[in-house]
């Protein structure tokens, strides 16, 4: 398995496309209420990406996707097409889920938002699998393993009383999109890859309100919950630093 190490030049180019990723998901967030399609959100993104960023939203075209977002409501896991029959209602939880290409660099980054007044539950998963992906970062260093990773999120999104989705990862990233290695999001502290300086990838773990079992659509992307229940998904590409961690897309309103 052959993980590529950045340099301090790439790292920087790495942060110019992780700022951009960013600053989307920022500025979506006041379109983000009920009656607004995820066709809509996604016509914004591409817009922003094309004209005001001058960069290239990574996900149109790749392995045929058709759009610049994932917009992934309520059961739905990951990969989510906008469409324009998707309106979003009082009560929804959503994830956006935005990669922008600058020079060659890749930055790829999600977060869930509320549309209007969310259930008790659907706020505590999102709040628990926010803080799942931050325990997570914060076990990044030089010498650490994935594993440790995995274990301080699946720890404490089960303490919780949830599942954690297996059959998706996140990865290495660069100036591929998808690279080594796989970043689980469950397993064995002290198992695994052990981390390098100049090391990048996204950790992205997918948490349910009820059983960690998911189910493909019929379209080829779209991945929802076997048993229908709440998902929910947080997502930072991170580089690992000579003592620690880096977000390299940190969010310009800080949540």
């Amino acid at each position: 398995m052959a993980i590529t190490l950045k340099s301090p030049q790439d790292i920087e180019g790495m942060r110019v496309a992780g700022r951009l990723a960013a600053e989307v998901l920022a500025m979506l967030k006041e379109h983000v209420k009920p009656g607004v399609t995820t066709e809509e959100l996604d016509r914004l993104a591409y817009d922003h990406i094309v004209n005001v960023q001058q960069a290239t939203p990574a996900n149109v075209g790749y392995h045929g996707f058709p759009k610049t977002l994932c917009t992934s409501v309520n059961h739905v896991i990951c990969h989510g097409i906008p469409t324009a029959t998707k309106v979003l209602k009082d009560g929804d939880i959503v994830n956006i889920d935005v990669t922008v290409i600058k020079d060659g660099w890749h930055g790829d980054t999600s977060r869930m938002y509320f549309v209007g007044n969310p259930s008790v539950l659907a706020r505590r998963l999102v709040d628990t699998t926010l803080e799942a992906m931050l325990k997570g970062i914060a076990q990044v260093r030089p010498g650490a393993t994935l594993g440790d990773i995995g274990a301080a999120i699946q720890q404490h999104a089960e303490a919780a009383g949830f599942s954690v989705v297996r059959e998706y990862c996140g990865h290495g990233i660069g100036k591929v999109y998808h690279d080594e290695p796989q970043v689980l999001h469950y397993g064995r502290a002290g198992t695994g890859v052990e981390l390098k300086e100049g090391m990048t990838f996204t950790i992205e773990p997918m948490i349910n309100a009820g059983k960690p079992q998911t189910r493909q659509l019929p379209d080829g992307w779209t991945v929802v919950t076997k048993d229908h229940s709440l998902s929910a998904q947080w997502e930072h590409t991170v580089a690992v630093t000579a003592d620690g961690v880096e977000i390299l897309t940190a969010w310009p309103d800080a949540g």
